[in-house]
C-alpha cells in the first residue's frame, strides 16, 4: 500500500466468506485483521519474532526497544529499516553500541505469540524484572477515566473494521485521548503506543494509559518503564499485576466499563 493509505488499512485485508442470517446464506466479503511474523534485529543480530499487525511498525520497534529495556532513551535508536519477505517483516534497528553490548550480555531467544508477553524468557529474573517507581499520577477522577475509555473506543478504526484487535491510549488528566494505537496483540498495542509517545516527545508521567485488555504483569511493567503513574484496563488485572503496581507506586484500575471500575492500587477520587 502507498504512504497515502490510512494507517489502519495497512493492517487488514479482505476475505471471501459465507454470511448466514437464520436460514439464509449468501457469499460476502469480510475485513480481517492481519497477523504476521515481525522479526526484530538489533545491530544486525536477531532478537525476537513477534506476531503483530503490520501497521505503525516504526512505533512498535521503538516501543519494544524501550519497554524491554534494550534502550533507555529514544535517541539511542539511530535508525529503523523495514523489509518484507514471504515469511514476514523484518525490522532492523541500529542502536547505541553501549546498549547493544548490554543486550548481548542478557541475550535471549524470544518467540512471541499474540497471547503471551513472556514467551521465550529463559529465567525468572527476566520474567519478574524489577520495575521503577513511578511519579504519582496527575489528579484524575473517575469521570475522566470513563471519558478516556469512551474516547479510546471511538478512535479504533481497525477494531471497527475487523472486530479483532486491542487498543492502548495515552490520555491527559481530564481523560482526553492524545494518542491511540491498535494491534492484534495487547502487548504490541502498548509497545506501539509507547513508541509513538517517545517519537512525539510525550512523557508518561504527564498522563495516563488506558488499555482495552486485561492488565497482566507485563502491561504494568511496560507502563512503569515509560514512567506512567496510572494504568486503567477494561478487564481485570492479575494478582501479580496488582502486587507489581503497588511496588511501583502505580495507580491500577480495572473492570473499567462505563462509570463502573475497581481500583486495585493507589487512589482515584470519586466523582462529586
Amino acid at each position: 500500500m502507498s504512504d497515502e493509505t490510512p494507517r489502519h488499512e495497512r493492517g487488514m485485508e479482505c476475505a471471501q466468506v459465507l454470511r448466514l442470517h437464520g436460514a439464509d446464506a449468501a457469499p460476502a466479503q469480510d475485513r480481517l485483521c492481519q497477523e504476521v511474523p515481525i522479526a526484530l534485529e538489533f545491530n544486525g543480530v536477531s532478537h525476537a519474532v513477534m506476531l503483530a499487525t503490520p501497521c505503525d511498525l516504526e512505533d512498535f520497534a521503538l516501543g519494544f526497544a524501550l519497554t524491554e529495556g534494550i534502550v533507555e532513551q529514544a535517541d539511542e535508536v539511530f535508525d529503523t529499516l523495514q523489509w518484507e519477505s514471504e515469511q514476514g517483516i523484518t525490522l532492523q534497528l541500529d542502536i547505541a553500541s553501549r546498549r547493544f553490548e548490554g543486550l548481548k550480555l542478557r541475550r535471549r531467544t524470544l518467540a512471541g505469540r499474540t497471547g503471551c508477553g513472556l514467551c521465550g524468557t529463559d529465567s525468572l529474573d527476566q520474567a519478574l524484572r524489577p520495575v521503577p517507581r513511578v511519579v504519582p499520577p496527575p489528579r484524575v477522577d473517575a469521570a475522566a477515566l470513563s471519558r478516556a475509555v469512551r474516547e479510546m473506543r471511538s478512535r479504533q478504526p481497525l477494531f471497527d473494521a475487523t472486530g479483532s484487535v486491542h487498543a492502548a491510549a495515552f490520555c491527559d488528566g481530564l481523560g482526553q485521548v492524545l494518542l491511540v494505537r491498535e494491534d492484534v496483540g495487547r502487548h504490541n498495542a502498548l509497545d506501539k503506543l509507547v513508541g509513538a509517545m517517545a517519537r512525539q516527545g510525550l512523557q508518561g508521567r504527564d498522563g495516563l494509559l488506558v488499555v482495552s485488555s486485561r492488565a497482566s504483569v507485563e502491561m504494568v511493567q511496560k507502563a512503569a518503564i515509560c514512567g506512567c503513574g496510572l494504568l486503567a484496563a477494561v478487564s481485570a488485572p492479575t494478582s501479580l499485576a496488582v502486587r507489581t503496581a503497588r511496588e511501583a507506586g502505580m495507580t491500577l484500575v480495572g473492570r473499567l466499563r462505563g462509570d463502573d471500575m475497581v481500583v486495585y492500587s493507589g487512589e482515584v477520587p470519586a466523582t462529586s
